[in-house]
């Protein structure tokens, strides 16, 4: 029995981590309203009416064209690395995670070549050599696997996704991704912790936010016992109806597997065809496909949804001539994210995938 509630704590502890929060947002202009992104500072300002219409009130970001390389002889070529992913890739919960403020959104585009020094992006350059214009990263936190499939086929997200609070604008995806000789893809646990989030923020109707708020400045983030006391005191304290109670335990167990098997479906879906659109500009590119490390082990739902990803991300890179690359043993810290330590082994994982 106490195994099981040590497991919900953490379950409701990984879920409150990822919440959609205004406390990251920008400053609200009048008549509209903050939707959190779900892995932080990511959070969009929505001006009031038709989600649909949000592409119309969102400012472009001015299209910069990929910095070139010079040009020399084909002796001195230097490999081309490029990240794709969402927040982990992003290097987010890492001191020196890099966005601007803009009109109404956050330009993650300044943590391209302006990653934290400690992110696996930045260790893979480190270890193999490379400059900042030769390693980039494109991380982008909250991202979901039908979104990475849009920003490497058109640049550019079709839609506003309203559960994540994103909405990317990056034409230059298409330069970067030409000029690529090694993509290493890392995507999909956002496609079931975003709607897991949300099922969880809908059964305590939202009283979660202040604990949440918590979580994701970065007050549990290194948990230690006297941490995770106050962490169970919040999450007690939060006075839940019997409804909300009875809510919340069906969005941690029943709700959770629906989730998962929906989330899985997305990734079978989506990245083979993510896969292909990157042949389809780059035929000659090393793809390396990512796999996942499981942040709540003792959840059995959780848990079969990453085995089942793994095995299906295996056995794609197998069929597709890509390279899987396994990252089991990431160490992870409270909210999710790898900690130093989990990017410099995952960074290991992908040189030692480049080099063979």
């Amino acid at each position: 029995m106490k195994k099981r509630i040590l497991s919900l704590l953490l379950a409701a502890a990984m879920a409150f981590a990822s919440a959609p929060l205004s406390a990251f947002a920008a400053e609200p202009e009048a008549g509209g309203q903050v939707i959190g992104g779900a892995d932080g500072p990511t959070s969009i300002l929505v001006a009031e009416g038709d989600p649909a219409s949000v592409q119309d009130e969102i400012m472009l970001i001015e299209e910069t064209p990929a910095e070139d390389a010079a040009e020399g002889p084909e002796e001195d070529h230097q490999l081309k690395y490029i990240a794709l992913g969402d927040s982990i890739a992003a290097g987010v919960g890492l001191d020196g995670f890099n966005f601007t403020p803009a009109q109404i959104f956050y330009d993650i585009s300044p943590n391209f070549t302006g990653y934290p020094d400690t992110c696996y992006v930045s260790q893979v350059a480190e270890m193999l050599g490379l400059d900042r214009q030769h390693a980039l990263d494109l991380g982008l936190p909250a991202l979901m696997t039908k979104d990475l499939l849009e920003m490497v086929r058109d640049g550019q997200m079709s839609e506003f996704n309203q559960p994540a609070g994103t909405y990317y604008i990056y034409p230059e995806f298409l330069d970067y991704l030409k000029e690529a000789d090694v993509i290493s893809i890392q995507i999909g646990m956002n496609d079931a912790m975003v709607p897991f989030v949300v099922s969880i923020g809908n059964a305590t109707n939202w009283k979660s936010e202040q604990l949440a708020n918590t979580i994701v400045s970065g007050g549990y983030r290194d948990m230690n016992w006297d941490t995770f006391v106050q962490m169970a005191q919040q999450l007690f304290g939060l006075r839940l109806t019997l409804k909300e109670t009875g809510d919340l335990f069906y969005a941690l167990t029943t709700g959770a597997g629906q989730v998962c098997n929906t989330a899985y479906n997305n990734v079978e879906t989506y990245l083979p065809q993510i896969i292909e659109a990157i042949r389809a500009q780059n035929p000659d590119v090393q793809i390396l496909l990512l796999g996942c490390y499981n942040p709540v082990p003792l959840l059995w739902t959780w848990s079969n949804f990453f085995n089942r990803y793994n095995r299906f991300v295996r056995s794609l890179a197998e069929e597709t001539g890509c390279t899987y690359v396994a990252i089991p043993r990431t160490k992870c810290a409270n909210d999710g994210h790898p900690t130093t330590a989990g990017h410099k082994y995952i960074a290991e994982q992908i040189v030692k995938a480049i080099e063979q």
